[in-house]
């Protein structure tokens, strides 16, 4: 009956865990798998394995987890992305004809307020060492989410005015301890995304000759697919242990409707459909999610002290464009052009007394979005510099809580993106962005 307990908790947690849509690591990738590493700034990641949450970042470390163990935690977020106009235009085009003095005007309209909110991200871990050297283990997290959303009307409303990106992502896992300092470790991964874009369209000749106006555009869609991921760890010295794992790319078709209907009317004037255009149409879109590699290292320098180090990099040059394709209209474009990125991470942890753990960390996050001229509303992304503290409480040899708040500091960043001058204009300003995050994960031994 004991045995089933641990079970029964994870089962609760994956029923409720549902989908995520906010997050606030490089791009759209949530490193926020768990709350015990936050005080770090997810430094050693690849190698620490304080708990059953090594299975997202490397499954190899459930061999330094004896018997049955069982984390779950959330960390709330609150990303800020505060645009100022810096000149903003309207597209120049409508249906592949030049708009003439209607196009490339200035939109009007504010600078969008906040376009950011707060958002949580769960997580649930079980890890049950079944042989003498075997170890099972399952996951559930949400490994990518976004969500960007700007008061309507806004100046760049033809780029983007809600961006959403959720997903749940479920890994079960193995491990192996193949000699006493060397343990091996695999996993598959099912993931599910879903999508909600919305933006305005401009259309000529709405309210009569020689006029223009907007409808609302919203592409809503769904799609899934496997992956998988391996790790190993090595206890290079009593001391020293290194953690090396991969993930591996994720190709998601999804399926879904763009929808085009009327905007700021009243049923007292509702605007007939312009050429047929307002409606539902179905779509559909490709999306190859990137691989990412972790190197990390954990040192025991005494009895008080632990140092903690990471490498890591993810591929998001597998994301070059998002292209919507749609049945009966244009499709929609969203030149991207990401770039690979790299992230280095160095904490501490200091043993205060066999209850309490602090824990601090700094880390340099780099962005895939490198150019002023695609930098997208919808991800108005940038370096970033990560600064954290946590604490972990244990109750007893069994039961512990961690704690951790990081605060992120993004490089200031300007937008000058005329890749979609035709349909959307040009999105000309600055964006002002920061990001805080605070956690709890708990953790128990059976």
């Amino acid at each position: 009956m004991k045995q089933q307990y641990p079970t029964r908790i994870l089962s609760a947690l994956i029923i409720g865990l549902g989908s995520v849509s906010i997050a606030h690591a490089a791009g759209f990738q949530l490193l926020e798998q768990n709350a015990s590493g936050i005080g770090s700034s997810y430094a050693g990641s690849a190698a620490i394995a304080e708990d059953a949450s090594t299975i997202y970042f490397n499954p190899a470390g459930m061999t330094l987890l004896p018997g049955m163990n069982v984390s779950a935690g959330a960390v709330a977020i609150k990303p800020n992305f505060e645009f100022s106009d810096g000149g903003t235009t309207g597209p120049t085009t409508f249906g592949g004809a030049p708009l003439g003095p209607l196009g490339g005007r200035a939109t009007g309209g504010g600078d969008g307020g906040n376009a950011g909110s707060w958002g949580v991200v769960p997580n649930a871990y079980f890890s049950w060492q079944v042989a003498d050297r075997w170890w099972l283990g399952l996951g559930v997290g949400a490994p990518f989410g976004l969500m960007t959303d700007y008061e309507k009307d806004w100046a760049g409303r033809y780029h983007s005015e809600k961006f959403s990106i959720e997903s749940i992502n479920i890994n079960p896992s193995i491990a192996f301890k193949v000699t006493d300092t060397l343990s091996v470790g695999a996993g598959v991964n099912w993931m599910q995304l879903k999508a909600d874009y919305r933006k305005a369209q401009f259309v000529p000749g709405l309210l009569g000759p020689g006029t223009g106006g907007d409808l609302n555009a919203k592409v809503k869609a769904k799609g899934d697919g496997w992956g998988w991921n391996v790790g190993l760890t090595w206890q290079a010295t009593p001391a020293t242990r290194l953690g090396l794992s991969y993930r591996s790319k994720v190709r998601i078709d999804a399926d879904g409707t763009t929808e085009i209907s009327n905007r700021n009317v009243g049923a007292a004037i509702r605007i007939p459909a312009i050429g047929g255009l307002q409606g539902s149409y179905d779509a559909d879109a490709s999306i190859e999610l990137p691989d990412t590699a972790i190197f990390s290292l954990v040192h025991q320098l005494n009895e008080r002290w632990t140092l903690l180090g990471d490498v890591s990099w993810t591929g998001w040059s597998s994301i070059p464009e998002l292209q919507i394709n749609n049945a009966g209209i244009p499709d929609a474009n969203l030149d991207l052009r990401f770039k690979d990125a790299w992230r280095v991470a160095l904490g501490a942890h200091y043993r205060y007394s066999d209850s309490w753990t602090f824990k601090g960390g700094v880390a340099w996050d780099q962005s895939p979005v490198r150019d002023a001229a695609y930098r997208p509303s919808a991800l108005p992304d940038n370096n970033r510099y990560w600064v954290s503290l946590g604490a972990k409480y244990n109750f007893n040899k069994s039961t512990s809580v961690d704690v951790g708040y990081a605060h992120l500091f993004v490089k200031s960043t300007s937008v000058d993106n005329s890749s979609a001058t035709s349909t959307a204009g040009t999105l000309k300003g600055d964006y002002k962005s920061s990001a805080d995050l605070i956690g709890v994960q708990f953790s128990h031994r059976f």
